[in-house]
């Protein structure tokens, strides 16, 4: 089978890490892959020993021309199908080439944000399936009028084995000699330091601010509390202004993006997701893999990666006295976030793998190609 994926996004964040997993297992499984992906992007370089890589501009939702580029591609390499793993025009311009190339088209949607149901019987007529990356995704496209016969889930998966992965939490390591050169040391933390992290886009979505919100609180209750959001984005001047504005600077750093962070994640007491849309959260996985108890919202399919009362906190979202009264609540019991990192470690293992995520979308291929 050769398959044709699409996937515009230009860092190596939660989906197109997921592309990059498919197309490994899919290669290993004896299946071609021809990869679409913009110019400069990183996951070029990263899939190319499972995939023929074709870097091409991708200009967005007004990127006509893209329909014109993909069809040309479609008709020289001649796929058995078309997997289009992004929106930002890659959505409708590949279905629009995939239908005009008479190919199947398979469409997976990460985020949960509604469509517009005026819209729905015109683009979503252009794909054969659509994978919903965690049933709240399912939950939300059935209620906007997706016909449920195209609707699958596929969850999003990460890899615990992979050498680069924290498989412990860190309330179960020795407190580090002075002058060790471990993750706490490389961010500049006392080792008495009470941490939580963030891992998420600096967008309104992700709900920074929120947790800005909760922190004077949580703050006078734990003095020694250091908080590190990890990203980059659009807001990056606005929160590090509330930050200042809060008087927060002593406590709150933003870090950027760090290709190594799972290296980092043992520098953390309790990650906290308080977002305000949600598809599944890769961030989630990669914390319940690395130990890490989490404090998150019940949105989305969030409750698919944190179970409440199993490996974390839910909490309502926009609402920082919640947020704060559940991050205290862990921060004052290093025995439950114990307890709840190794539940993570499980679940993840258990449901979020990487071969069921392969297989899971093999399954749907084979529906469209016996």
């Amino acid at each position: 089978m050769k398959i044709l994926h699409v996937e515009a996004g230009r860092h190596l964040y939660g989906g197109a890490r997921q592309v990059l997993y498919l197309v490994q297992g899919l290669k290993a499984r004896g299946h071609d892959n021809l990869l679409v992906c913009p110019l400069g992007s990183v996951i070029a370089e990263r899939a190319a020993p499972f995939a023929q890589v074709q870097a091409l501009p991708l200009g967005g939702d007004l990127d006509v021309g893209l329909s014109r580029r993909l069809l040309a591609l479609i008709k020289a390499s001649q796929p058995d199908l078309i997997h289009l793993h992004s929106r930002r025009g890659a959505d409708l311009w590949g279905g629009l080439s995939g239908r005009l190339g008479q190919v199947p088209v398979v469409l997976t949607r990460r985020v949960d944000n509604p469509e517009q149901h005026w819209l729905v019987p015109l683009k979503y007529r252009l794909y054969d399936r659509v994978i919903a990356i965690s049933q709240g995704i399912y939950e939300v496209l059935l209620g906007c009028g997706v016909p449920q016969d195209k609707l699958r889930v596929v969850r999003s998966a990460i890899d615990p084995a992979a050498p680069e992965r924290v498989t412990a939490p860190r309330s179960s390591h020795p407190a580090q000699p002075a002058g060790a050169s471990g993750p706490r040391a490389r961010l500049g933390l006392a080792e008495d330091a009470l941490v939580i992290g963030m891992i998420a886009q600096l967008i309104p979505r992700k709900g920074h601010q929120v947790l800005l919100a909760a922190l004077p609180e949580l703050i006078r209750t734990f003095p020694r509390l250091q908080v590190l959001c990890f990203g980059q984005g659009p807001l990056s001047a606005t929160l590090a202004q509330e930050i200042s504005s809060r008087g927060l600077s002593r406590n709150v750093r933003l870090m950027g993006f760090h290709p190594d962070l799972p290296e980092l994640l043992p520098a953390f007491d309790l990650l906290v997701h308080p977002a305000l849309k949600e598809g599944l959260g890769i961030a989630l996985l990669e914390a319940a893999a690395a130990g890490l108890p989490i404090v998150a919202t019940r949105v989305g399919g969030i409750p698919e990666a944190v179970r409440h009362g199993v490996n974390g906190l839910l909490v309502p979202p926009e609402d920082p006295q919640a947020l704060a009264a559940a991050i205290a609540e862990l921060l004052q019991d290093r025995e439950r976030r114990r307890i709840f990192g190794q539940a993570g470690q499980a679940l993840v293992a258990c449901e979020f793998s990487v071969e069921a995520m392969v297989e899971g979308n093999l399954a749907v291929y084979r529906e469209l190609i016996p």
